[in-house]
């Protein structure tokens, strides 16, 4: 696809690229730039799925470069003509009066912290099969957005509003009329004990949660975390017919006890912690693809230790208790009810069959994947405890299961996003950790069949001729296959820092969509490809649709779209801010590990530009299943702030961090603390010998929950490499850590969690420490962050403490994201000695 993206300038040579003209004013105005437009996304295009023959794709956008709230678009090409147009399908300020306040329920927040989900407006969406209907909710209120036969325009009004709105907060941009009535209700506890009492209280309809439109786009079904609610969507009325008129009833409930939030341990419809922060699976409820039949997920959290969030600026505020998957406690019991619907002859919903699926789900505890996809049963993916053993199993008609695949590994199993999946054609379609060939590849009935040396990260799409993934070269595994003929001329630069899309034939052949080196990944459907985001050539992200033709200029029936040699495209408009600077990175190779670094040297217009020396600021992440050193000019933003402010920023990806294969990932299984510091240190003792300005006797490192971690531990267990640090939100206490992720590394002995804990390692530091926490960070715990400070204050060991009100894991507040880097800079500059320049 060369005609889809530039080519890359030169991501891997010696030549530094030049700052802009402007960088020093730029520079100045960074910290607050990137505060208002939430990290410069503001603006972007996101979000995108093909709709349709393809011809179609539904995307979010907001107005301007600091506009939070986002829009539901629409992406169109004319199949007569190719012409290409966007058109406005709902704009949240058009429906609602106050969408720019949002009130957004708390388990709404919660998802979208787990999703890390900044935006407001309509911030995701679910669309029918055909593409015509598409719900989503604004201000906790349902819509639904009907669009026009020929795709230029539509129609949205809010369903149920009678039953769903507040009285004193109606809509006021309602084109449509629109009524609805409660009905009475079936629920159930666990024990599967009906209640018929006839549903009366209309606020049991709320909140709106996680809707899901039926794939027919005839019913909407949503959960208000204790109910089940059902939706009969009205057909549109025609000229002089009364208003329309949506059905709304409660289908399935779960029982809680009491008041306490800690009490009301069962929720419905929703996924529980674990899967949301570890498993990226936010949907606890999922449409049959005949729209005939619902799986939903009900879980009891009573088993999980009970934490509690409080506002200690706010003293009469009372504590926000809630049950946390703590490492080395329980889990939430989790629970699969598959329910086949009944409907009238109008269409509208009259009862169900419900029967509860089983799996030996004592030994599986964890629920990774549910998928049902056109004309297979069910699938399920489901680890045990350790995660290093799984099933794929097949839901059945009587509601058994039966394993389709099992898999193990020593260490552990990872979970590969779009796996297990059906092809068209009925094929299984797995992940598989291949330690042989120290490859993540994929298998078709069972046979691998991507290449080694080719890491699978993403599946896309699967159809009967290949598969659509996202893939990490890695060019140093000595069974690698060849590169394709389309990337000769950028060999060296695809590779584990780029995430290219690729179609990977169960032939194993090898076709590119995405030719620049980058962070991308796509959406398609049968003639069309939406691909979407950042390289190191361009400030803005990008998505760009294409449309494939035939020879004559006539839509093309292509499977899955194949081909890319006859084809319209469009690169969708950008509203997004650029920080007005090019990062001045270089990436090399450092040390005995060949870590992949990123070195980010002053700008050009820089009063440190040419500096014989310059301390050094290591910024890395660090730990385990991501990355920092990729091909995406904005993963470089902050390094070039940082290095204008007179340092060399150095970021090195070590052992543990993904995409060079999974030997390299599991390194440090069991060993988290030691291996993932010991690489740190050997960048920075690599670094003079490509950086000779690398004053290595100055050396700072600051970072960010796990790369907070690692910033404290340096100072306390290197102090002889590491000078000062800055530690925001670190896990100090990987007992305070959830259990997906830390069992995941750690295992199940007390004793591995010891040894990788910094609390014991308090009376060591004798270099400048920040610690930076939030109070309402849900995800890691201020306990841990007060730990490591009484354990210090107990020997004596002066550090400075920032403890922000209000504040989650991901420092949300604009001002507060702002000051942060500032602080955090003086902060470094006082410890280091530095003197800095006009």
């Amino acid at each position: 696809m060369s005609e889809l993206h530039t080519r890359t300038t030169n991501p891997s040579g010696d030549t530094p690229a030049k700052a802009s003209t402007d960088a020093p004013s730029a520079i100045e105005q960074f910290p607050g730039r990137k505060a208002r437009t939430l990290r410069f996304t503001c603006g972007a295009p996101r979000s995108a799925t093909v709709i349709g023959d393809g011809s179609r794709a539904l995307f979010l956008r907001s107005d301007g470069p600091e506009d939070t709230v986002t829009s539901l678009w629409l992406s169109t090409f004319d199949p007569a003509d190719g012409t290409h147009d966007e058109i406005l399908l709902a704009d949240p300020r058009n429906l609602l009066a106050d969408a720019d306040a949002e009130e957004v329920p708390a388990e709404e927040r919660a998802r979208r912290e787990r999703a890390r989900e900044g935006g407001q407006g309509i911030v995701s969406y679910s669309v029918d099969a055909a593409g015509d209907r598409v719900v989503f909710t604004i201000n906790g209120q349902l819509f639904l957005t009907q669009i026009d036969a020929d795709g230029r325009g539509a129609r949205t009004r809010q369903l149920a509003a009678d039953a769903l709105s507040p009285a004193d907060t109606a809509s006021p941009a309602d084109t449509e009329a629109s009524s609805a009535h409660a009905a009475g209700h079936t629920c159930a506890d666990e024990n599967d004990e009906a209640d018929t009492t006839p549903y009366a209280d209309p606020n049991d309809l709320l909140p709106v949660l996680n809707p899901r439109i039926s794939p027919d786009g005839r019913h909407v079904l949503y959960t208000t975390g204790e109910h089940l609610v059902m939706v009969d969507i009205a057909d549109r009325p025609q000229a002089g017919e009364s208003p329309l008129h949506d059905d709304i009833r409660a289908i399935w409930g779960v029982h809680n006890d009491g008041t306490d939030p800690a009490g009301r341990t069962w929720t419905i419809g929703l996924a529980e912690f674990a899967a949301g922060e570890e498993m990226d699976r936010y949907d606890g409820l999922w449409w049959s693809p005949d729209s005939r039949s619902v799986i939903f997920e009900t879980f009891d959290s009573a088993a999980e230790p009970v934490w509690h969030i409080s506002d200690p600026a706010n003293p009469d505020h009372a504590t926000t208790a809630r049950h946390y998957p703590q490492a080395l406690t329980r889990n939430a019991d989790v629970f699969l009810t598959l329910v086949d619907l009944e409907f009238d002859g109008h269409g509208r919903y009259s009862g169900m069959d419900a029967r509860r699926i089983a799996w030996d789900r004592k030994t599986y505890e964890y629920l990774a994947v549910v998928r049902w996809t056109a004309g297979h049963r069910p699938l399920l993916l489901v680890q045990n405890r350790l995660q290093n053993h799984d099933q794929v199993l097949q839901v059945e008609r009587n509601d058994t299961t039966t394993v389709l695949e099992e898999h193990t590994n020593p260490q552990w199993l990872d979970l590969i996003a779009g796996t297990p999946t059906f092809t068209p054609d009925g094929r299984l379609v797995c992940a598989f950790n291949d330690m042989d060939t120290d490859t993540n590849r994929l298998t078709v009935g069972g046979l691998a069949f991507t290449p080694a040396g080719w890491q699978v990260r993403t599946v896309l799409d699967a159809g009967d001729d290949d598969v659509l993934a996202v893939v990490q070269r890695t060019p140093d595994n000595p069974q690698a296959a060849d590169i394709p003929d389309a990337w000769t001329d950028q060999t060296d630069d695809h590779d584990a820092r780029s995430f290219d899309v690729v179609r990977l034939g169960y032939d194993g052949m090898i076709t590119p969509v995405t030719m620049t080196p980058g962070v991308w990944t796509a959406s398609r459907g049968a003639r069309g490809i939406v691909v979407s985001g950042r390289d190191m050539d361009h400030a803005q992200s990008r998505m760009v649709h294409l449309y494939a033709l035939d020879a004559d200029g006539d839509p093309a029936t292509p499977d899955r779209f194949p081909s890319l040699d006859n084809h319209v495209r469009a690169e969708l408009a950008n509203h997004a801010a650029t920080p007005g600077f090019t990062p001045n990175t270089r990436f090399v190779r450092l040390g005995e590990h060949r870590l992949y670094t990123a070195i980010t040297r002053p700008s050009v217009g820089s009063p440190y530009a040419g500096a014989r020396r310059l301390p050094v600021l290591l910024k890395p992440y660090g730990g385990p299943g991501h990355q920092e050193v990729t091909l995406s000019q904005a993963a470089y933003w902050d390094a070039q702030w940082w290095a204008d402010q007179g340092f060399l920023v150095v970021t090195a990806d070590g052992r543990g961090t993904t995409g060079r294969g999974p030997r390299w990932d599991r390194e440090i299984f069991h060993d988290m603390k030691r291996v993932t510091l010991a690489d740190q240190i050997e960048a920075v003792h690599a670094l003079q010998e490509v950086a000779p300005e690398a004053d290595t006797d100055r050396v700072a490192m600051i970072g960010w929950s796990y790369g907070g971690f690692l910033s404290a531990l340096a100072v306390l267990d290197a102090p002889e490499t590491v000078q000062a640090a800055c530690a925001g939100a670190p896990p100090t206490d990987w007992t305070l850590y959830d259990t997906h992720y830390t069992e995941r590394y750690l295992g199940l002995d007390p004793q591995t969690y010891r040894a990788n804990s910094i609390i014991e390692d308090a009376p060591h530091l004798n270099r400048p420490l920040m610690l930076i926490h939030g109070f309402a960070d849900d995800n890691v715990s201020i306990a841990n962050s007060l730990r490591l400070s009484q354990a210090l204050m107990a020997a004596g060991r002066p550090h400075t403490f920032l403890p922000l009100t209000g504040i989650t894991h991901m420092t949300n507040d604009p001002t507060v994201a702002r000051n942060l880097l500032i602080l955090q800079r003086d902060f470094l500059i006082e410890a280091l000695g530095i003197t800095p320049r006009a």
